[in-house]
């Protein structure tokens, strides 16, 4: 813990140094402040400029007023329009992926809030950011220009259009998930310039990274992700469309890791999980969890398409080893599975816990049947220490279910 405060206050008097402006003076500075060191540096961005500007934008001003005192926790909040400000950390890892300079243009598909733009123009010398939902895109551009980022330009349109009186930019950020790469984007990134995109389908998605290379995308394929929500006109054009009565987990066992980075594919969001060959509950490997300091996360997340209108009941089950295990300070600090429930606007409908687990045990199978509200239309199965201290193991996660 000693050795993630020293870097943080390291990153942070580099950053403070070189910002004239740094840390305005603002009811939610030390806020900002401890968001950044928790969920972005001590996660593993090490990018100054990146850094500074997440220190820098007023976060708060991006989201509705009743959730101010949300706004600086590590998750995706509502901002209307069944549309989400991302977490900061998602902005910060894209951010840094991109990699952005100063003397860069660049192009972002999906304003939403405004937030990801105005992390960008604290960093790049223009930003061109286009929505789709006109109500979003004139709010955000009202936005953008009462908190003084000039430099950031917003239109409403169909992003997948690109901008093309603009281009070509340096630089190619996507907010929005699509099947692949429009032509447009393609055309518009200057050579030798990159681009962030979140592909797949509706709830299985993963980030790459291109560079333009002769003309061509090479790709780089990163993390999965879980962009929450993704609807709208780009959703409605999907091929494959999820299908919520017949719900299941993907990589249960967590043998598939096709970009070969010692994380589970098809799992989201995960911290502190290592994956282990040999001595498995089912096929090579398992994933253990470890966490020495209360609080901070443990954990991983799987969204799926779940319709209450056709599922009455879900089963889910864990094979499941606790080595030693102490709760946090809050009662949700406990190792479990939880199933979250989602209605079809993303209002949260409750919950179903496996767990929680506390004594020292060798492996078990453990699960439960969980109901499920008529209301829902998605839910996130998370699993993990979730804030507790110790180490567990997990292995061959399944979910089944009942028709209503």
């Amino acid at each position: 813990m000693s050795r993630q405060i020293s870097v943080f206050a390291t990153l942070l008097a580099l950053c403070a140094g070189s910002l004239p402006g740094f840390a305005a003076d603002d009811d939610y500075r030390d806020e900002r402040t401890e968001m950044v060191e928790v969920a972005v540096v001590r996660e593993g961005i090490t990018n100054r400029a990146v850094i500074q500007a997440l220190l820098e934008v007023p976060r708060h001003e991006f989201v509705p007023t009743s959730l101010h005192k949300e706004a600086y926790v590590d998750k995706a909040l509502p901002i209307g329009y069944q549309q989400t400000i991302s977490p900061p950390y998602i902005v910060a890892y894209m951010t840094e992926s991109l990699d952005p300079k100063p003397t860069d243009r660049i192009l972002e598909i999906g304003t939403g809030s405004g937030y990801q733009a105005a992390v960008l123009g604290e960093i790049c010398k223009e930003v061109y950011s286009i929505e789709i939902v006109s109500q979003l895109g004139r709010a955000a551009g009202k936005r953008l220009e009462k908190l003084g980022y000039d430099n950031v330009h917003t239109k409403v349109g169909d992003g997948y259009k690109g901008w093309e009186e603009h281009s070509p930019f340096d630089g190619i950020i996507v907010t929005c998930s699509p099947e692949s790469v429009p032509q447009p984007l393609v055309d518009q990134l200057r050579e030798g310039g990159r681009m962030i995109v979140p592909l797949g389908e509706r709830y299985q998605q993963v980030f790459y990274l291109f560079e333009k290379v002769d003309g061509r995308l090479k790709p780089t394929k990163l993390v999965p992700t879980l962009f929450v929500p993704m609807t709208g006109e780009s959703e409605e054009r999907r091929v494959k469309q999820p299908d919520g009565s017949n719900p299941e987990i993907i990589n249960g066992s967590f043998e598939l890791d096709d970009n070969k980075d010692d994380q589970p594919d098809h799992w989201h969001y995960q911290r502190q999980v290592e994956r282990v060959t040999g001595g498995a509950r089912d096929g090579e490997v398992f994933l253990t969890f470890k966490n020495d300091e209360p609080g901070r996360p443990a954990q991983m997340l799987q969204g799926l398409a779940l319709d209450g209108r056709h599922v009455a009941f879900v089963n889910l089950s864990v094979d499941v080893k606790i080595d030693s295990v102490t709760p946090g300070e809050k009662s949700f600090d406990q190792p479990a599975m939880v199933i979250h429930f989602y209605d079809q606007v993303r209002r949260s409908l409750g919950e179903g816990i496996v767990g929680p687990w506390l004594r020292r045990s060798d492996w078990e199978r453990l699960g439960r049947r969980i109901p499920v509200p008529p209301g829902t239309r998605e839910a996130i199965v998370r699993i993990g220490l979730n804030g507790a201290t110790g180490s567990m193991s997990i292995d061959d996660i399944k979910l089944s279910f009942i028709p209503r």
